[in-house]
């Protein structure tokens, strides 16, 4: 080394003339330079001058310079390459590349000049003298990496000559000389040409599953532990994907990618390995490039604009290195490939870079309905044979022979195409519908995923070919069609329904679409041309007998799935329960779900640990740690010692009846287990009955069905008389055992009882209306007979001074729920006469929540709102064409969501007269049309209409019996003056309301007191109005032209601002007791905390303080019983 030449160069190597003119010694000059390569090996090797004393002293100079990433530049004159004279150029040019084959580091990539620029004597020796080398031309774009390779980039010439090395990752110095004695350079004419390395790994010559196998080569290198990718390892990146295209093909051609994969993975074996792949990098080898080039040339021989997998597969059949050998040992030739290749295809080129989306397009885009049908995954369609009918009647026609679907969601529509399916399945069709197969289009599955222009159409395109070459054999069952309008529409292109539209007036597809009424309105029917291509089929809402009946056919497919029994009271009690409550939905899919939601909810609790177990876990655990805190006292107290002892015993019990529980607990699921798995069995041997039926192998069918069909229903009763029966009589076992052990249940906990549920009941389906609705689950179980029995006494409670009112209404609704009255007609429609404040609205509240079980029941309609006739439009929604159009009408979009109401129209006389013609209607028919057209349903509510008209009338009556039949002839002769006979003559009752008396304001005092109660119960505070105070509200609130509502006022004046004053300023505070009485120096009411004196003085005078031997006991009002020793108070109250 010269370094005072050099000072920058870490290392100079110089080789003689000798040693490149006579070949001396070889090896020995390659071993020098080698070491000295390696023992600099952290350093970079900067110049490198080889002197050639046989050509005029002339140096060939070749520069090696550190350049960014680790990559390096090699200068070389391109005068070498030009030289005419064959033999001596020839023999310098090996013996350069021989050394800088030893000199150049693993991260190097030779660039050289140009073709043109060299000597056709260059250009062959470079082509033949060694393998095919990793070359880039000076005179055009650099090869860049890309995934790992050299790929061509668009990148500024390099100045000529020069030389460029650019990382291709060949690996470690040391296994690169182990397995190569040269560089593997790649020739290429000029980077840019359409077969070059660059051109045929660029990601816009690959479709995408093409690119992504590219992209897969460094991986799966890596993997085999080399360093160069060869055409087994191309092949292998394209079989990665079990889903793809290239696996398709070779199952369509009678193999399997895995078998094609183990035969290229054994010869991939077999080559030279790395030690290590950590740091190893992949370059690409000759056998890579001439498979991609074959490729290239299959491409164009299939008309293809872009490389695929499938193309990579052909080429295989001229890879001399492993493919052909591979082909021919899993049996594959040509013509089985190409033919594969055209039926996965369907006959269809590559114009895309996503061809995948286009092959099998029906089995990409729907699934088979016929073929679940067969598989027994379709559930039973019970109750929809005329809708079934009339689509088979539609699709039978010879033209216009597509069936749609109408109804509200959740009614059935999908049942209706799946009970097709069935009927196909089993043979039940016409002759024109036999070995015909329904498949369901999935629309979002088309759609998704279609970035480019275009690519939708092609899709559906894809789709709709399959079915026309089907000729006939297919029908297309596509849900919720209105999403085919304006689907995939775009700026310059076309939506689904104008594609669809030429099929089926050809009559080349059959289709059977599915859609809500709303929606056909709004997308159907604004496309005509659409339209009249399909025939509608309307799918009505079914009844709650009707939808009993479909649960009843659904109840074994959700008894199996759960693994619970459902009893035949929960299902009425789904259908029922669900057509009052949920209002916004539709049936049968609300009391499915309903039974669906009540099974699941019993399968969690149980295969969860029981809640008697839990508690004797819990209560073990507390004992065990109160028996550690006392161990360190127990020797030095006896109390300590007593009170441990007394643990020890209960833990050991404890314990007994832990292992007593768990158990029983594990026996139960046994048994569960067993019934569950028996039933499996009866599903599958159902399923096979079937199958066997519909091909005629009537042997094993009448086998199954009188022998093995029996004996397991057999066995299933015995399993559930086990598992129901004999708990208790485990139980019973269990408490003989531990009575003679001496361990007595003395806690009432319920040790018989079967600590696992496994049957749904109507409670748990209420359960599941509480929790959906916020209903009381004690109302839930009440049944309509019970409700109704009781309804005047209940209403009486309520509205106090009314009984003539209170039974008049009860009567009527009584009357029209036992089925005397029109069923198409409102349940009761009444009109409220009488003074303001005497009862009308309270009446109209009370039959909300006794009939319907929640005051937010009762819609009411404030008629002042309603005095000019252009706000008779609000009602029933605006009409087309005017602003609100959209909203629906306040009162049918009401009734709408909640069927179950009472309609209160509030001071009806301030209407304007056009409101009453909306009155007659629905009144009459029980039903409205609102402004978009749909038809409200009025039968399950109850009319009520208040008035002050006749006030005066019952006033001047002033409540006299003997005067009441004078008073409401006047009150009638009142209303026949202001209404028109056709309205009231559709009332079923006019109900005249009296004016309230002093005495009557008592109870309605006290109700009112009630509701403040419970707003005090919150903050702990009783409140006792005596009763003086309780006159004195009384007298202050008592007017009879104005009710009750005054009596209200004087509470709010008199009461609760007194006492709303005592809170904010301390005097009472939470948890006191409030006394309201008289002051006889002021006659006002004084509101204070009640003194001891006075609490005891009030508990002796109502007679609830009696003596007791061990204390008092104290009869708490609200509580049935209070045993001896109970504390003063008990929830709140004194």
């Amino acid at each position: 080394p010269d370094r005072r030449r050099h000072p920058r160069a870490h290392t100079h190597a110089h080789i003689t003339d000798s040693a490149v003119r006579t070949h001396a010694r070889p090896s020995e000059t390659a071993r020098s330079v080698r070491r000295l390569a390696y023992d600099n090996a952290r350093h970079l090797i900067r110049v490198l001058h080889l002197a050639h004393s046989a050509s005029g002293g002339r140096v060939l100079a070749s520069r090696l310079s550190r350049r960014r990433s680790n990559a390096h530049q090699l200068a070389l004159p391109a005068s070498i390459m030009s030289r005419t004279s064959s033999r001596r150029t020839s023999l310098r040019i090996t013996l350069m590349l021989s050394t800088l084959s030893l000199l150049a580091p693993a991260n190097a990539f030779l660039v050289v000049p140009g073709p043109r620029a060299m000597a056709p004597a260059a250009s062959t020796l470079l082509s033949r003298s060694v393998p095919p080398p990793r070359l880039a031309c000076s005179t055009s774009s650099p090869l860049a990496l890309h995934t790992g390779l050299a790929c061509a980039a668009e990148q500024p010439a390099l100045p000529s000559p020069s030389l460029k090395l650019f990382r291709t990752a060949l690996g470690s110095h040391t296994s690169r000389q182990r397995h190569m004695s040269m560089p593997r350079m790649i020739a290429s004419e000029d980077a840019g040409g359409d077969e070059s390395p660059a051109s045929l790994l660029s990601q816009e010559a690959w479709t995408e599953s093409g690119f992504d196998a590219v992209q897969r080569l460094p991986a799966t290198c890596r993997r085999l532990k080399q360093s160069v990718a060869e055409s087994e390892h191309l092949a292998l990146s394209c079989l990665a994907d079990e889903d793809g295209i290239a696996a398709k093909v070779l199952t369509a051609a009678g193999t399997s990618a895995k078998a094609l994969k183990a035969e290229l993975d054994k010869f991939a074996q077999r080559q030279p390995t790395l030690s290590r792949t950590d740091t190893a990098d992949v370059s690409m080898g000759g056998s890579m490039l001439a498979l991609l080039r074959s490729a290239a040339k299959a491409k164009r021989k299939f008309k293809d604009k872009y490389l695929s997998p499938e193309h990579v597969l052909i080429a295989m059949l001229d890879d001399k290195r492993s493919g052909a050998d591979a082909l021919k040992a899993v049996g594959l030739t040509e013509p089985k490939l190409r033919e594969a290749i055209e039926t996965v295809r369907g006959g269809r080129t590559i114009t895309t870079r996503t061809p995948e989306a286009l092959y099998e397009a029906l089995e990409r885009y729907s699934r088979d309905l016929t073929a679940e049908a067969r598989a027994g995954k379709l559930d039973p369609v019970i109750g929809r044979d005329d809708e079934v009918r009339r689509a088979m009647t539609v699709l039978s026609r010879r033209t216009k022979n597509n069936p749609i679907l109408l109804g509200e969601p959740g009614v059935g529509k999908t049942a209706i195409a799946e009970g097709l399916a069935q009927r196909i399945a089993s043979g039940d069709v016409p002759e024109s519908l036999r070995k015909r197969k329904l498949l369901a289009l999935d629309m979002g599955a088309l759609v998704a995923g279609a970035k480019y222009r275009g690519e939708f159409e092609e899709r559906l395109k894809a789709v709709l070919e399959e079915v026309t070459k089907s000729a006939g054999e297919i029908v297309l069952f596509i849900d919720e069609i209105h999403t085919v309008v304006g689907a995939g529409k775009g700026e310059g292109s076309m939506d689904a329904g104008n594609l669809l539209k030429p099929a089926l007036a050809r009559g080349e597809l059959r289709c059977i679409g599915a859609t809500t009424l709303d929606e056909y309105r709004q997308y159907i029917e604004k496309d005509p041309a659409l339209e009249r291509r399909f025939q509608q089929v309307l799918v009505r809402e079914p009844s709650v007998e009707a939808t009993t009946a479909i649960l009843r056919g659904l109840k074994e497919r959700y008894e199996l799935h759960h693994g619970v029994s459902i009893s035949d009271s929960a299902l009425v009690a789904a259908a029922t329960l669900s057509e009052r409550y949920i209002s916004e939905r539709f049936l049968p899919d609300k009391a499915i779900d309903l039974v669906d939601e009540a099974a699941a909810k019993l399968k969690m609790d149980a295969t969860s640990r029981p809640q008697a177990l839990d508690e004797v876990n819990r209560r073990l655990l507390q004992v065990q740690m109160e028996e550690i805190s006392l161990r360190k006292d127990a020797e030095r107290d006896s109390r300590a010692s007593k009170r441990l002892e007394a643990l020890e015993a209960e833990e050991a019990r404890l314990i007994e009846k832990q292992e007593a529980l768990m158990e029983r607990w594990e026996a139960e699921k046994d048994k569960m287990g067993r019934v569950q798995k028996i039933k499996e069995e009866l599903e599958k041997t159902n399923m096979e009955i079937e199958k066997a039926e519909q091909a005629y192998e009537l042997n094993r069918a009448a086998e199954l069905k009188y022998s093995v069909l029996p004996q397991l229903q057999k066995e299933l009763a015995e399993a559930e008389a086990n598992a129901g029966g004999s708990e208790a009589e485990g139980s019973a076992q269990d408490a003989v055992g531990r009575a003679s052990r001496g361990v007595i249940d003395d806690d009432g906990d319920g040790d018989d009882a079967p600590l696992m549920k496994t049957l749904v009941e109507e409670a748990d389906i209420a359960a599941i209306v509480s929790q959906w609705t916020g209903v009381p689950l004690t109302r839930l179980l009440r049944s309509e007979s019970t409700k109704l029995l009781e309804l005047d006494a209940a209403l009486a409670r309520r509205v106090t001074g009314q009984g003539e009112a209170v039974h008049v209404v009860a009567e009527a609704i009584q009357r029209s729920r036992a089925g005397l009255s029109d069923p198409t007609k409102p349940i009761a429609s009444f009109m409220f006469l009488g003074p303001t404040g005497v009862g009308k609205t309270e009446l109209a509240k009370a039959l909300a929540v006794n009939l319907f079980d929640d005051e937010s029941s009762m819609v009411r309609i404030d008629m002042s709102e309603y005095m000019s006739a252009e706000s008779v439009s609000r009602l029933v929604g605006a009409p087309p064409g005017y602003v609100g159009y959209e909203q629906g009408g306040q009162l049918t979009e009401q009734v709408r969501r909640r069927p179950y109401s009472v309609i209160l129209f509030d001071e009806v006389d301030k209407a304007h007269p056009e409101v009453f013609n909306v009155l007659l209607q629905l009144l009459d028919d029980g039903r409205v049309t609102d402004g978009q057209g749909k038809t409200v349903n009025f039968k399950n509510t109850i009319i009520i209409l208040t008035s002050n008209l006749g006030a005066q009338e019952v006033l001047a009556g002033e409540g006299d019996p003997t005067r009441q039949s004078e008073v409401r002839l006047k009150v009638l002769d009142a209303l026949r003056q202001r209404y028109r006979p056709e309205f009231i003559n559709r009332l079923d009752e006019v109900v005249i309301f009296n004016p309230l008396s002093r005495e009557q304001l008592g109870p309605i005092a006290q109700l009112q007191l009630t509701a403040l109660r419970s707003r005090l119960a919150s903050r702990s505070i009783s409140l006792h109005v005596t009763p003086a105070a309780l006159d004195a509200l009384v007298d202050l609130g008592y007017s009879p032209e104005y009710g009750a509502r005054p009596l209200k006022r004087v509470l709010q004046k008199e009461l609760e601002a007194p006492l709303a004053r005592a809170l904010l300023s301390g005097e009472v505070s939470d948890g006191d007791d409030v006394i309201v009485k008289v002051d006889l120096d002021s006659t006002s009411l004084v509101v204070r905390r009640m003194t001891e004196s006075e609490r005891e003085a009030l508990l002796v005078k109502r007679g609830r303080m009696l003596s007791g031997a061990g204390g008092v006991t104290v009869d708490v009002e609200g509580v049935d019983e209070v045993k001896e020793g109970s504390s003063w108070r008990e929830e709140g109250s004194a």
